[in-house]
Formats: C-alpha cells, sequence, structure tokens
C-alpha cells in the first residue's frame, strides 16, 4: 500500500512536470494584461477573449493556417505512402543489397535534419520552387523513422495471411491494402499522427524557403506575431500559440489509444 502511494505521489509529480507549462499558457492566453504581471501569480484568470482577436488581428493568420493545413495534409499523406510502400518493399520483398539498403535508411535516422538543410534549398531554388507550396512539402516527403516503425510492425504479421493472400492470386499493392494494412491500423495510425505533428510544427524549412506572408506557416507566423506585439503581450503571443497548438492536441486526443499500441508493437522484432 505504500508502495501504491509512492508511485501515485510520483505520477502526479511528474504529470504536473508536463502540465503545469501547458497551464500556464492556457491561463495565459485568457488573461488581462493586468493577471499577467500580477505577483504573485494568478493561477485562475478572469477570462477574456480580446487576446485572440489581438493575435487574429495582428498577423495574417487565416493565410497561415490554410498554409500550415494544406501542407500537412499533402506532405504528410506523401510522407506515408511513400514510408508504408518502402516498409513493404523491406519486409516482404526479396531484391539486391536489401540489407545494405535498409542500413542506409537507418543511418538517415542518425543523421540531423539541419545538415540537409543547405542542399535542399540549393536543389528547390534551382527547380524554381522558393516560395512554393512544392518546394515546402517535396523535400521531406522522405521518413526514414516512419519507414522502419511500418517494416518492424509488418515484420510482426503472421505470414501465413500474406502467403493465403499469394497463393489467391493477389498482387503485392492488392495484399498491401488489402491484407497488411488493415492489420496494421494502429501502426498506420501512430505514424500519421506522428507524421502530422512533425509537419504542422516544422520552422525552419518553412522559414528558409518562403520570403513573403502569404506563403508563411502558423509556427513562422508565432514569430511574426512576437516581433509584431514586442515582448509585452505576452497575452496576444501566448493566444497566438494556443491557436497553433489546438489542432494537433486534438488530433492527439483522437488518437491517443491507438498510438501506445502502435509503437510497441513490433519494436524488438528484427
Amino acid at each position: 500500500m505504500k508502495t501504491r502511494a509512492i508511485q501515485y505521489v510520483v505520477l502526479i509529480g511528474v504529470a504536473a512536470v508536463f502540465l503545469g507549462p501547458l497551464y500556464w499558457l492556457l491561463s495565459t492566453a485568457f488573461k488581462q494584461p493586468t493577471q499577467i504581471y500580477q505577483w504573485p501569480p494568478a493561477w485562475w484568470p478572469h477570462p477574456t477573449w480580446e487576446n485572440f482577436s489581438l493575435a487574429w488581428k495582428a498577423a495574417p493568420f487565416d493565410r497561415f493556417f490554410l498554409n500550415s493545413t494544406i501542407i500537412t495534409v499533402i506532405g504528410t499523406a506523401l510522407k506515408v505512402i511513400n514510408a508504408v510502400l518502402t516498409a513493404y518493399a523491406f519486409a516482404y520483398l526479396r531484391f539486391p543489397f536489401k540489407k545494405i539498403l535498409f542500413f542506409a535508411v537507418l543511418g538517415a535516422m542518425m543523421v540531423p535534419g539541419h545538415v540537409t538543410l543547405l542542399p535542399n534549398y540549393l536543389t528547390v531554388a534551382s527547380l524554381g520552387w522558393i516560395n512554393t507550396y512544392a518546394g515546402l512539402i517535396i523535400p521531406g516527403i522522405g521518413s526514414a523513422f516512419a519507414t522502419f516503425l511500418m517494416r518492424q510492425h509488418f515484420l510482426t504479421l503472421p505470414t501465413e495471411v500474406t502467403d493465403a493472400a499469394a497463393v489467391d492470386g493477389a498482387g503485392h499493392l492488392r495484399t498491401l491494402w488489402r491484407v497488411v494494412l488493415p492489420m496494421s491500423r494502429p501502426m498506420l495510425i501512430t505514424v500519421v499522427v506522428i507524421t502530422a505533428v512533425e509537419e504542422w510544427n516544422n520552422f525552419v524549412w518553412p522559414l528558409i524557403v518562403t520570403n513573403t506572408a502569404s506563403m508563411r506557416t502558423l509556427p513562422v507566423g508565432l514569430l511574426i506575431l512576437k516581433d509584431e506585439e514586442g515582448l509585452a503581450a505576452w497575452g496576444t503571443i501566448m493566444a497566438g500559440t494556443l491557436l497553433v497548438l489546438a489542432p494537433m492536441l486534438l488530433i492527439f486526443l483522437i488518437a491517443q489509444r491507438y498510438i501506445v499500441g502502435g509503437i510497441t508493437a513490433g519494436a524488438l522484432k528484427g
């Protein structure tokens, strides 16, 4: 009984560490300016929607939101399709240098993304894709991490099912669509959520490859909002931050029951 009580105390402490900043962001977004700077801090705000109105008007958030939505939806779809097809090939097909190529994929996971910024930028610039959706989306459609997760999960599926599909005359694409993916729904949803969050929160690449406000995304828009409002308008800045966080938090809450099972499924399979 004493051990369980200690466990609960530790869990509550860990939850407070993670949820405390999120609650402070949420409460500050609804606070009036006088409450933000008062001491001792006001933990419960007198709610006001003025900060959201100011944030929305201070920068073209409607355009930022549209750009982020387009990039996230299309980028996530292309990245997941690419990862699924590549993972299926590594899991079920036989071809020369298969192990070497898979080790190359694993090696790509260890390379920091910032290393590829310059070559990607030079390539996009040479193609005339600066300040375009193609320039924002295409360089990031390959995901070594998503490929690795899907491949590891495919290896845990019973081979009898795919063998039966082959006996029935199903080709690889039909087997993938009708047999493998329905059995991989938790992992697929996990990969989609992780990829969508990554696309939505991407900051450095959209900042580099765009040069007009009409092509900026929400994370870059927060930087514009901070420059516009200055260091004093923290209520407005937190309201803008909440506008950026809300869609991904909603998606995570909807899909969370799939995520744990998806992440752990096949993690130890070689």
